[in-house]
Parts: C-alpha cells; sequence; structure tokens
C-alpha cells in the first residue's frame, strides 16, 4: 500500500508542475503581448469605434456636437465630388489590381529561372520604388511629365510620335491614367518578391515527374505551380486591392485631385473634407464606406481563390 501512495504521489506531481510551467508561459506570452495590445486597441481599437460614431454628428472644428442620424451617409449618394472619386477608386482599383498580379507573377517566373546572382539583382531593381520616398519618387514623375521640360513630351516629340506637348497631369483624360502608371511602378516590387519566394516552395519532384510525363512548360505552371502558389497570390491579391484603395499621398502630390476631381479618389476625398474644410463627421462617413467597400471585396476575393489556396 505503502508502494502504491508513493507511486500515485509520484505521478501526480509532474502533473502539477507541469500546470504550474503551462500558467507561467502563458502569463509571460499576455505580458510580451501587452506592449503591442496598448498600441493596438489605442491606435486602432478606439479610432475605429470613434470613427463610427462621429460619422452620424454633424462634427466640426470648433462646433459642438449635434446628431444627425444618417444625414452623412445619406448626403454622400447626392454629392457628385464623392461619387466620381468613387467611380475613379474602382477604375484605378480594377486596372491596377489585376495588372500588378499578372505583371508580378509573369517577372518572377522569368527571374526565378536565372542565377541567384543575377535573380537578387532584379528582385533589388524591382524592390527599389517600395523603399524609396513617396515624395522623392512623386518628384521623379511630376518632372517626366511636366509640359515643358518633361522626360517624356522630349522622347515622344523626338520620335516624331508627338508634335505637340501635352500636359499630362493637368488633362482629365490622361492625369488619372497617369496616377495608374505610378502606381503600378510602386506596387509590383513586393509581390515580385513574394512570387519568387513562393515559387522556391514548389515541389520539384512534382515538376520533375511531370516533366517526365511529357507536359509543356505551360501545363507544368498551370497543374503543378499555381496551385502551390495560390495563397501568395490571394494575399497579393487582398493588399494590392488594400494599397489601391488607399492611394493618396500621389494624388496629393501630384494633381491634388484635379483636373475637375478627375483624379480624385475616396482616400484623397475624405482628406480633403476632414482636414479642409474641416467636416469631420462627413469624412468619417465616407470612411466607415470605403472599410465596408475593402471588407466585402477582400472578403470576395478569399471566397473566389481561398478554396484554391487551401488545396
Amino acid at each position: 500500500m505503502g508502494n502504491g501512495k508513493s507511486t500515485l504521489m509520484a505521478g501526480q506531481k509532474p502533473t502539477v508542475f507541469n500546470n504550474a510551467i503551462v500558467r507561467q508561459q502563458t502569463i509571460s506570452a499576455y505580458l510580451f503581448l501587452l506592449p503591442a495590445m496598448v498600441f493596438f486597441v489605442g491606435f486602432v481599437v478606439i479610432p475605429m469605434v470613434m470613427c463610427l460614431a462621429t460619422s452620424f454628428f454633424n462634427y466640426s472644428m470648433g462646433k459642438p456636437f449635434e446628431f444627425i442620424g444618417l444625414n452623412n451617409y445619406l448626403e454622400m449618394f447626392k454629392d457628385q465630388v464623392f461619387l466620381k472619386s468613387l467611380r475613379n477608386t474602382f477604375v484605378l482599383v480594377a486596372v491596377a489590381v489585376p495588372t500588378v498580379t499578372a505583371f508580378s507573377l509573369w517577372v518572377s517566373c522569368a527571374i526565378y529561372q536565372m542565377h541567384a546572382i543575377k535573380r537578387s539583382f532584379f528582385r533589388c531593381v524591382f524592390y527599389l520604388p517600395v523603399v524609396t520616398g513617396t515624395v522623392a519618387v512623386a518628384v521623379v514623375w511630376k518632372w517626366m511629365f511636366n509640359k515643358y521640360t518633361g522626360l517624356l513630351n522630349y522622347i515622344l516629340n523626338a520620335t516624331g510620335i508627338l508634335n505637340e506637348n501635352v500636359s499630362w497631369l493637368g488633362d482629365a483624360k490622361t492625369a488619372l491614367w497617369c496616377i495608374i502608371l505610378i502606381l503600378f511602378t510602386t506596387s509590383i516590387g513586393q509581390p515580385i518578391v513574394l512570387y519568387v519566394a513562393a515559387l522556391g516552395n514548389v515541389d520539384p519532384s512534382l515538376i520533375d515527374a511531370g516533366q517526365v510525363d511529357g507536359a509543356t512548360p505551360f501545363q507544368v505552371f498551370w497543374h503543378i505551380k499555381w496551385p502551390q502558389i495560390m495563397p501568395t497570390t490571394l494575399y497579393i491579391l487582398v493588399i494590392t486591392t488594400i494599397n489601391s484603395f488607399q492611394c493618396y499621398a500621389l494624388i496629393q502630390l501630384l494633381t491634388s485631385g484635379g483636373p475637375d476631381n478627375s483624379t480624385s479618389t475616396i482616400m484623397y476625398y475624405i482628406y480633403y473634407e476632414a482636414f479642409k474644410l474641416y467636416r469631420y463627421g462627413y469624412g468619417n462617413a465616407m470612411g466607415v464606406i470605403l472599410a465596408i467597400i475593402i471588407a466585402l471585396l477582400s472578403a470576395l476575393q478569399f471566397k473566389v481563390t481561398g478554396s484554391g489556396a487551401t488545396d
């Protein structure tokens, strides 16, 4: 009996000891997470709640809060500048997202076949605009698009394609497409790096088996590589969509929404209403609508491509 009791006690001690270790590790984990959680709650959660709450008020600088219900939301659908900004935003997203994704995938497949040194060089070249300051990028492109001294007009006139100087950023027909071009060049760096890394994780034995069976390069890509890089594609689609919807700095630095609001986007119009006209309630209401649109599109992307990403 004595032996049984000692055996039982010996069997209980490790359990108590393990529970103490788990409790200590859990407390340590929460303590490590606490600084990040404080910043997340203070600078993300609370501003989001305040944004939603103040969107139902007529809230302007120096004026008292006035509850107006859904009037800010109803005003949006009568605001022609907002509707034009919404259309410009959807055009920008519809053009930028698929072209950035497709071009990044094509470039990644091309440079992945190169020697490691060349592959690193091209990754650096394409990623350079991502780490370059937005102001520096905008200054360079503004000079290139300049009507009188710009490089683009000089080349087009020298080659005989154009016979006169074009105000690329001053013409409502071309200004938005110039913004899309700049956004494209500054958005492909990260997807290329991600795609090259994803292609490196493709199982080479499957590729060898497909080639032995007589599969063409396109069949190898479509049936072997593409399913395995689908999670990366989903991530790139989501972040590119969000970045395109949040395009603001380039517009502020290059066109300020002009000419005739042809380059105004929702993000820029939120800034204009909230920080130039001091209509914080109306600006917050547009911010809520923008968040809903991004959430719905992201959910749609997860629904369409998510099943392939989890297979």
